[in-house]
């Protein structure tokens, strides 16, 4: 019980001094529920962008190359990025429960890559995300896939799940082979995804008009890294995004299949959020990986 004998006068009480609206840095999120604001200041930087390190792959392709031994060579990475994309199996095996990095867990899966992959279901309930404590959850959307209906019902039944528990939810664009990655199609997919409640989105990069994609997004756009390209390209890729409107990057494979994981990793945020350019981001990636070539 406070101290009820000879209080302090309280004085400082501000008058003339309106009181401001508290506006976050996360792009179409200052109307949220506190709760849902507080985690996704969890992914997001102070200058609203992010770096999320994806290794989620196995939940439908199982031991990737880089990703046989998750403990050995992607856990270490964790201190030089802003959020951890991962299933729940993975993090509750092999992710330390002391990390401060913001989790994002995969919610959606079924199909293997022996099967079609767009054939995808609602793979955790909301209820679970709250015990391993996500800053979001993530869902795969097939816009054009065969199961395009039902990967937005996944969707927007996760949203609804989120909005009950005050967790986020990542919308995927989920691109088949035979669908061009273009800004008319990119934009289409990621405005349905913030369009069905999703409050942030990850996306592919296009090299025509990718500034149109992101400007008609009323939500955060992450970029995706795919597949590995050249050290040089992946972080030319990041620089292009984020001056174009992505609000960060998820890179997987373009960092944990490089000679030197954590040389590229370091180099990659320096990008996204040191406002190094590709060339800078190159040339610390060969001084901290004593002069990798990849």
């Amino acid at each position: 019980m406070a101290d009820l004998d000879d209080p302090i006068v309280a004085t400082n009480f501000g008058v003339g001094r309106p009181q401001e609206p508290i506006t976050g840095t996360v792009k179409g999120a200052s109307q949220l529920d506190f709760g849902m604001q507080h985690r996704l200041s969890r992914i997001f930087g102070a200058d609203g962008r992010t770096v999320m390190l994806a290794f989620d792959h196995g939940y439908f392709q199982g031991p990737t190359s880089g990703l046989e031994r998750i403990d050995l060579n992607v856990v270490p990475l964790a201190e030089h990025v802003d959020a951890l994309m991962a299933t729940r199996g993975i993090i509750r095996s092999l992710v330390p429960a002391n990390t401060n990095k913001a989790l994002v867990v995969r919610a959606s899966g079924g199909p293997s890559v022996l099967k079609e992959l767009s054939d995808e279901r609602i793979a955790m309930n909301i209820e679970d995300a709250t015990r391993i404590d996500a800053a979001a959850v993530a869902v795969q959307v097939f816009v054009g896939g065969e199961g395009e209906t039902q990967s937005i019902h996944n969707l927007t039944r996760l949203v609804d799940g989120g909005y009950r528990a005050g967790i986020p939810v990542l919308g995927v664009t989920a691109v088949g082979r035979e669908i061009a990655r273009d800004a008319r199609y990119l934009g289409l997919a990621t405005r349905m995804i913030a369009e069905l409640g999703a409050q942030l989105v990850k996306t592919y990069y296009c090299e025509e008009d990718f500034a149109k994609v992101t400007s008609a997004c009323p939500v955060p756009v992450i970029v995706a890294g795919g597949k590995k390209i050249s050290s040089f390209d992946a972080l030319s890729m990041a620089r292009r995004a984020v001056d174009e409107g992505a609000d960060g990057v998820d890179m997987g494979r373009n960092i944990f299949q490089r000679e030197s994981p954590a040389a590229m990793v370091q180099a990659v945020y320096a990008v996204v959020h040191g406002g190094v350019s590709a060339e800078e981001g190159l040339e610390m990636y060969r001084s901290l990986s004593n002069g990798a070539q990849d």
